[in-house]
């Protein structure tokens, strides 16, 4: 019995991801001047959400120590960037060496933009004189955040265009509970600023969309140079 194929699709038109990558870049950068000029409700919004959250947090032990699993180890970054490798090599296996490389100039990318941006932004992270957790470097944007919308983003994409649909389904529902549950998890243990984690997943949703983008428009060039 012959093994199945699956033609390869464009889950999001070229069009969509330009209009995609415009808008979250336009509103990542329109929240991190919010952030730098320290506008008062953004402030105030962070404040209290950070309060209420690291209340319960110090209240309930046990949901805090299951948080911070889930965060140090199944949604580190580094973890979600091991899981985006197994995929590069499966992928190169197959021969889609595009997609590998797309996949590591994305992580390039990503890693230099936050580290970047959190540099430029300066801003510290939440302050407890009971705290439950640590984190290092500046707080905005979210780390965490960003890389979990980068690599759960690329990973939907990669699937849509190379397996099954139902695969694509389940790479789907766990990469948006991946990507909400790491920028709660965050938040719960009082370590970043609701905008942090915000300003995280708008910029991995611009860098999933100008990669998809790119390759796009470079597919196009190379398919209208062989028609000739």
């Amino acid at each position: 019995m012959p093994s199945p194929t699956y033609t390869p699709v464009t889950p999001v038109p070229l069009a969509r991801a330009v209009v995609g990558a415009v808008g979250s870049g336009a509103a990542a950068v329109a929240l991190t001047l919010l952030v730098v000029v320290e506008w008062g409700p953004l402030i105030a919004f962070d404040r209290t959400v950070a309060e209420e959250l690291h209340a319960s947090a110090v209240r309930r032990p046990v949901l805090t120590r299951g948080t911070r699993v889930l965060s140090d180890w199944v949604w580190d970054p580094w973890t979600l960037r091991a899981l985006l490798a197994v995929a590069a090599i499966a992928l190169w296996r197959r021969g889609e060496r595009g997609l590998v490389w797309l996949s590591a100039v994305a992580g390039v990318v990503a890693a230099v933009v936050v580290q970047g941006l959190k540099a430029v932004a300066g801003r510290a992270r939440p302050w407890w004189p009971d705290p439950v957790d640590s984190a290092d470097f500046g707080a905005f944007p979210s780390g965490h955040a960003m890389t979990a919308a980068v690599v759960c983003g690329l990973l939907w994409w990669l699937a849509a265009r190379v397996a099954h649909r139902n695969v694509v389904r389940l790479v789907a529902w766990a990469g948006a509970v991946s990507v909400l549950g790491v920028g709660l998890t965050r938040l719960y243990l009082g370590v970043h600023w609701a905008s942090d984690v915000v300003g995280g997943w708008l910029l991995g949703g611009c860098v999933v969309a100008a990669a998809v983008v790119a390759y796009e428009r470079r597919r196009t060039a190379v398919e209208g140079a062989l028609a000739r």
